[in-house]
């Protein structure tokens, strides 16, 4: 069974409460456990974090690369502006599926520009909850593909 990372940025253990109209109402709970039973039915074993702070999300971000672990990284805010992301992300040894809720490229201007896209295997966005789905099973596809990736 593979080791997936989900890793989830600013503010998103607030889902369900966090601007429904946009975000949905699946709580950051029912998130995790979404997660968690695709993993299963991929046979995938999947770890789902938050966290508010830069920094570890670049030291999470570093023990996937040094363990070679596949992430699937809805990096929130940090999308937009975290360089220090970016190139802890450029490190990365296994595959790496930015993922977003929204549609960024649907919201305001600011929220266009990814830093992470460039340095990620791909992105899945607009989906709601079902963007980690298809996430995690762009993972398993490509570790399918490629068991050593």
């Amino acid at each position: 069974m593979s080791r997936v990372l989900v890793l989830n940025g600013p503010n998103l253990r607030r889902l369900g409460v966090r601007e429904p109209d946009k975000y949905g109402t699946t709580s950051f709970e029912e998130l995790v456990a979404l997660c968690r039973d695709t993993g299963r039915r991929l046979d995938l074993s999947v770890e789902v974090r938050q966290t508010d702070d830069e920094a570890e999300m670049v030291h999470w971000v570093h023990q996937a690369a040094d363990e070679r672990i596949p992430v699937v990284l809805n990096p929130a805010a940090f999308t937009h502006y975290s360089y220090s992301l970016r190139d802890a992300l450029a490190q990365r040894t296994a595959p790496l599926i930015e993922v977003h809720i929204t549609n960024p490229a649907a919201r305001e201007e600011f929220r266009h520009t990814s830093v992470v896209a460039g340095v990620a295997t791909g992105t899945i966005a607009g989906f709601g909850a079902m963007s980690y789905v298809l996430a995690l099973q762009a993972v398993a596809e490509l570790l399918a593909e490629n068991p050593t990736a």
